[in-house]
């Protein structure tokens, strides 16, 4: 009899090995040999991966590379597109603790190993573990589909086993893209704040650096702007600004053209942020070169997303685990066919349409 949820290993070109979890609504893979992302996130109704994926592609750590001293270039040559875990570390480099932290943190290029895989006849799930070598931190990641449902559960923890305290960023980075992602998409969240980012502003971008709006609308020279519309392909922005000020820890991405959304929820006390992240043709030059259509909506302890030493003298969002303390956390990724907008999304995957938006 051929089971409900299914997992295997599976190797990506000729050396990286991945798992591949699914059950009859949905399937994705998972890097193990480059930091546990989420590479692929497909619906299976509607045929449709929603993740991001490089023009330059996945590459593969065995098969060797010239690495850049710059942490921000080597994070960037080696991304894939898909869905990352941030830390210890989000956004710039920075220096703690006696030595540089990468850009958006070690967790995210190293290896996990799967140290448990458990299989019944209703679901399937799998242990990911992994230490990290420039900080004391072990990370343990369960990922679980269940019979008939179109969500990924993600339960995460992380560990402090030094003999001393800890300072830490802890984020999650799904970026999404075509075709699910289009002109036609909407954006609902429990937010009522969107801070623009001091610093990094760009081109394209109707936010004004370091600006305080009530979400979604912006007012710009030109008029308004209804940041929960996300622009076409032929729209150029870049945009990064950070959601703020839950009800709840949700947001959903709807395309009423392919009839269906994908919505993300977590507990707002471990992740009070969203850094919004647009790159849509705007950005010159290495690594996008104006050729790139992705949005990322991505939950985080702390901002601004310049990195650790940044955030603790700037804002101090950082959070700080004890010797032998740790850090938890349960995500939950789910489809849903929709046609109009998304009232809320409960911690347990369940989406509630609204009815009068």
């Amino acid at each position: 009899m051929k089971r409900a949820c299914l997992v295997q290993e599976v190797l990506l070109g000729r050396t990286l090995r991945a798992l591949r979890l699914e059950n009859d609504q949905l399937r994705t893979t998972v890097l193990l040999d480059k930091g546990a992302d989420i590479y692929e996130l497909l619906y299976k109704p509607f045929g449709v991966d929603v993740l991001w994926k490089t023009p330059w592609g996945l590459r593969e750590p065995a098969r060797g590379a010239a690495l850049s001293l710059d942490t921000e270039t080597t994070w960037l040559e080696y991304y894939p597109g898909g869905w990352q875990v941030l830390f210890p570390n989000g956004g710039d480099e920075c220096h703690y603790g006696g030595v540089r932290l990468n850009m958006h943190g070690e967790a995210s290029l190293i290896a996990w190993e799967c140290c448990g895989i458990f299989q019944g006849a209703t679901f399937v799930e799998v242990q990911l573990e992994t230490r990290l070598f420039r900080s004391p931190f072990r990370m343990r990641r369960t990922l679980r589909v269940e019979k008939g449902q179109p969500a990924l559960f993600i339960y995460e923890r992380v560990t402090n086993e030094a003999g001393e305290r800890m300072d830490y960023m802890w984020g999650h980075h799904p970026a999404f893209g075509a075709p699910f992602l289009s002109g036609a998409c909407w954006v609902d969240t429990a937010a009522r704040t969107l801070l623009a980012d001091e610093v990094l502003t760009g081109t394209h971008n109707p936010l004004e650096g370091g600006q305080r709006y009530t979400w979604p609308l912006v007012e710009t020279a030109s008029g308004l702007v209804d940041m929960s519309r996300v622009p076409g392909s032929n729209e150029p922005r870049y945009t990064l600004g950070y959601l703020a000020d839950f009800e709840a820890g949700w947001y959903a991405i709807t395309n009423p053209e392919l009839g269906f959304g994908v919505g993300l929820s977590w507990p707002v006390d471990v992740f009070p942020y969203a850094w919004l992240w647009q790159e849509m043709h705007a950005s010159a030059g290495f690594p996008f070169y104006k050729n790139c259509y992705t949005m990322a909506i991505e939950p985080n302890t702390s901002i601004p997303g310049r990195g650790l030493a940044t955030v603790m003298q700037e804002m101090a969002t950082h959070r700080t685990l004890a010797p032998g303390q740790s850090a938890e956390v349960t995500l939950c990724a789910v489809f849903y066919p929709a046609n109009g907008r998304v009232q809320r999304i409960d911690l347990d995957g369940t989406v509630h349409p609204a009815h009068n938006r």
